[in-house]
Parts: structure tokens; sequence; C-alpha cells
């Protein structure tokens, strides 16, 4: 069962990001995945997660939405 999370500072306006990162992943791994959510936080937090191990984390990596699907993929 393959769960992907996608964190993001809601006061910080990172929605479209999140946005942006969830739509490229239902297009790449819809079929691979049993539940993929957005959960709103906050202190610039943005970080996507896959089965509870972080995948991309915006304090230690450049922003890149393919790059954040490739890494999903790895662990998919």
């Amino acid at each position: 069962m393959t769960k992907v999370q996608i964190e993001y500072c809601v006061p910080c306006g990172f929605r479209q990001q999140a946005i942006d990162v969830e739509q490229a992943i239902l297009g790449a791994l819809e079929r691979e995945l049993d539940e993929l959510s957005l959960v709103m936080g906050d202190h610039g937090v943005f970080r996507v997660s896959v089965d509870g191990e972080t995948v991309y984390d915006k304090e230690e990596d450049e922003f890149d939405v393919d790059d954040i699907v490739r890494e999903l993929r790895e662990h998919v």
C-alpha cells in the first residue's frame, strides 16, 4: 500500500506548487498509488514523502517537479 503525502505551508502561499506536484504525480504514477494527500502546514514547510520517507524537502532540495516525480518513481 503506497501512500504519498505533500505537506505545504499555507501562509507562505505554496498551495499552487503543491497542486502542481500533485497533478504531476497523478499523471505519472496514479495507477501505482493507493493514496495521495495534501496536508496543510506552516513554518515554510514543503515536503513530499512516500510511506513516511521524505523524498523531497524544500530545506534540502531544489524545487523541480520532474525530479520529485523521478524520486517517487524509485520508491514505488
